[in-house]
């Protein structure tokens, strides 16, 4: 199984739970109790607000349609001591791994949780209280209160989401490596694929599927060019997804190498990685290098002799053909075992 999405990484979302209900001002007036006592009930509390991480939503997407969301407030205290019923919490479902970010006093982004386990949940806002009956103010010197409490005030809050991807594993590479082709090559995912830099302007997502019908999720990354650490090309907006994959797929053209220093292209992005964040730059990698249809035999032997000689696994492959894809495959299940 795969598909592609429309990859929505950040949205703005207000929240506010519901108020609390007001308390009754109420009196016994039964048939032989003329001067009966207070009886008013007590008001409901007003719902709260969740957040919960849900495996059925991989986008914010949603979040873009629909930016507010309010929980149901409290019913009102009633006469005869009834109290009113409390509001239903509201929760509200976003992918695994989202990132939760309010603002502080000072207007700066404070990370209130990290949804990254399925139906892990953080309580946003709580929904106020409800409010006291008249039955609760009365004293020897005060047998008819005529007061009750008004329900607690909502409390709303301005969220940032941020969703970092979760896939097994992610393909990184220079513009133009064939991460697209070998995407779709290796899983049923059909990405845009063009001849030209930057095609993939969202992460692209495709499954694998094994004999025994085990799934994993491949992201393909967009591609990254010198300078990216700092913003210039796609910048670093993308780079942030690699940090939850469990390795890498890093991707090579063979329309970009040079045949006396052929793994210098690997040496660039991965500078970009270190320099982004130092764990992306130390994250396991499986290097390969794409499109071995468009150079001769004798320069394939040449760079696999010279991957051999610099004791470097390298997998050579033409993703538009399928050349050595089941063996990368079936190295890549293995890894994955492990």
């Amino acid at each position: 199984m795969g598909w592609i999405m429309y990859f929505v990484d950040e949205a703005k979302i207000k929240v506010r739970s519901g108020k609390g209900g007001d308390g009754c001002i109420s009196f016994r007036r039964e048939k032989f109790v003329p001067k009966g006592g207070p009886s008013g009930g007590d008001g409901g509390k007003g719902g709260d607000v969740y957040l919960r991480a849900s495996s059925k939503l991989m986008t914010l997407y949603d979040f873009r349609l629909k930016s507010f969301y309010s929980a149901e407030r409290g019913a009102h205290g009633q006469g005869k001591d009834k109290h009113g019923r409390s509001g239903r919490d509201l929760v509200i479902d976003v992918p695994v791994g989202t990132l939760v970010y309010c603002t502080d006093e000072f207007g700066e982004l404070e990370l209130l949780a990290d949804l990254a386990a399925q139906d892990q949940s953080v309580l946003i806002a709580e929904g106020g209280r409800g409010g006291k009956g008249n039955i609760h103010y009365k004293s020897s010197v005060n047998r008819t209160p005529r007061e009750a409490q008004p329900g607690g005030e909502a409390r709303e809050s301005q969220l940032f989401l941020e969703l970092k991807m979760i896939a097994d594993v992610g393909i990184i590479g220079l513009p133009n490596a064939g991460k697209s082709t070998f995407l779709s090559s290796v899983s049923n995912a059909k990405p845009e694929v063009a001849s030209y830099p930057f095609t993939t302007l969202n992460p692209q997502l495709g499954v694998i599927v094994d004999d025994i019908g085990n799934q994993k999720v491949i992201a393909d990354m967009p591609g990254i060019i010198e300078g990216a650490h700092t913003g210039h090309g796609l910048g670093d907006d993308f780079l942030r997804h690699t940090h939850r994959t469990k390795f890498l797929i890093h991707l090579l053209s063979t329309e970009d190498l040079n045949i006396d220093d052929p793994w210098s292209g690997f040496d660039l992005v991965n500078q970009e990685l270190s320099q982004f964040d130092q764990e992306l730059g130390n994250k396991k990698q499986i290097k390969v290098v794409n499109k071995i249809d468009l150079c001769s035999r004798e320069t394939l032997e040449k760079l696999r002799s010279r991957a051999e000689q610099d004791n470097l696994r390298v997998f050579f492959i033409s993703a538009l053909n399928r050349e050595g894809i089941q063996e990368f495959l079936d190295y890549l299940w293995g890894v994955l075992g492990e």
